[in-house]
């Protein structure tokens, strides 16, 4: 499956650190942000409808196609899709399903994103 080069649009992949300052104390925050290609539409069907209920309405699907998103390793990780690259990311990765030639990501509103 190739993705289509006219629907894809740039986001920034952050991922979630935590570092320590000067003085000991754990900072936690966002790297810097990576751009990447990636497909982005609204999630539906009726599975989704039954895992994620209400919150469905606050969620995103995308289709991506490289390295920079892993299975079991880019969950958690943010990603600014209507923000720019110096904000906090308005998204968070809750799955990412890998297939022979793409990875189905499901993104979800952060809460605490502006």
């Amino acid at each position: 499956m190739r993705l289509a080069v006219k629907r894809l649009r740039t986001v920034y992949l952050k991922k979630y650190v935590s570092t320590k300052d000067k003085y000991g104390y754990t900072k936690k925050g966002w790297s810097d942000g990576q751009p990447i290609k990636m497909t982005i539409e609204p999630a539906g069907g009726s599975v989704n409808a039954q895992i994620y209920g209400e919150s469905l309405a606050y969620m995103l699907t995308g289709k991506y196609q490289g390295n920079a998103i892993k299975a079991g390793e880019s969950e958690n990780n943010g990603l600014c899709v209507y923000v720019d690259a110096n904000s906090d990311p308005d998204y968070e990765i809750t799955s990412v399903q890998e297939y022979s030639t793409h990875k189905n990501v499901t993104l979800k509103k952060r809460v605490d994103a502006k």
